[in-house]
């Protein structure tokens, strides 16, 4: 069972439910948790891993063979990003517009155009008690992080749960992210702005196919209109976090809320249970 936990803009409480609902699971069941946003890991504060020794994720950038090329654009006119052109009787390469695809390489009459690694960022493993862990880290000044999410997801074994702690917003990380997945848990708040990125979210998720359900953070504030949007797009609200001081607490303080208030232990098994039928 994969699961994306995921949200429409950054600050709903998307890491409170993923790293929670891990917590609850690996307490019987194998489970992983996958921080993937990659930008800004930030699930190992609370789980506090024992890492292991980084993996770099690299991309092949294409080096050209001056004295081998024809001249013949062939490379130039295959590549879908821009990440090559013809400057006088030299063909440039633009490294920050190349998505390692090696589709110039592939087409290429005259074998000219070979491959340099260049570092994305990292992927590191580990785990916290019962709980198996994965996050990537994003080299700074890097703009590509699909590939790090990509390849972190690829190589992580199957367990019974694995819980995806997605980055914001609706981007190629965020689609990355949810390909694949069984479900997705969609984290938002009663606000005007919760709403349109609910609704923005509901969008990726529906091209996707993917069953959903809501998750509504400081419930209490703001007002109705994201239970009126869920209730008429179907979509069902299987928790709802109150905006209580002490649970904002926890989170300042890098706590597990399952463990500091054990009261809440049970509602997070009750919405491993909701998620299971909503999938099944």
């Amino acid at each position: 069972m994969k699961i994306a936990v995921a949200s429409g803009k950054g600050g709903t409480g998307k890491t409170l439910v993923a790293v929670n609902l891990a917590t609850v699971l690996a307490a019987d069941q194998p489970t992983t948790l996958l921080d993937c946003d990659v930008e800004a890991p930030n699930d190992h504060l609370f789980v506090r891993p024992e890492l292991g020794e980084p993996h770099v994720v690299a991309k092949g950038i294409p080096i050209i063979d001056d004295g081998r090329c024809t001249g013949c654009n062939a490379c130039t006119e295959a590549c879908e990003f821009g990440a090559l052109a013809r400057i006088g009787d030299r063909v440039m390469v633009f490294d920050e517009l190349c998505h390692g695809c090696g589709r110039c390489a592939l087409v290429c009459p005259s074998d000219a155009i070979g491959e340099v690694d260049h570092p994305l960022g990292v992927i590191e493993r580990g785990h916290s008690s019962s709980l198996e862990f994965g996050h990537g880290r994003l080299h700074i000044g890097e703009a590509m992080a699909s590939p790090i999410i990509a390849e972190l997801k690829e190589t992580t074994p199957e367990r019974d749960w694995t819980i995806l702690d997605a980055p914001p917003g609706t981007a190629c990380t965020v689609i990355t992210t949810l390909h694949g997945v069984d479900g997705v848990l969609l984290v938002t708040e009663p606000t005007p702005f919760g709403l349109h990125d609910l609704r923005a979210a509901v969008g990726v998720v529906r091209t996707l196919e993917l069953p959903a359900g809501v998750v509504i953070n400081r419930d209490g504030t703001g007002d109705r209109e994201v239970e009126t949007y869920c209730e008429d797009e179907g979509l069902p609200i299987l928790l709802r976090i109150p905006f209580d001081r002490r649970i904002a607490e926890t989170g300042a303080d890098a706590q597990i809320l399952v463990e500091a208030l054990p009261e809440w232990r049970a509602r997070f098994v009750e919405l491993a249970q909701q998620v299971k039928e909503l999938v099944s």
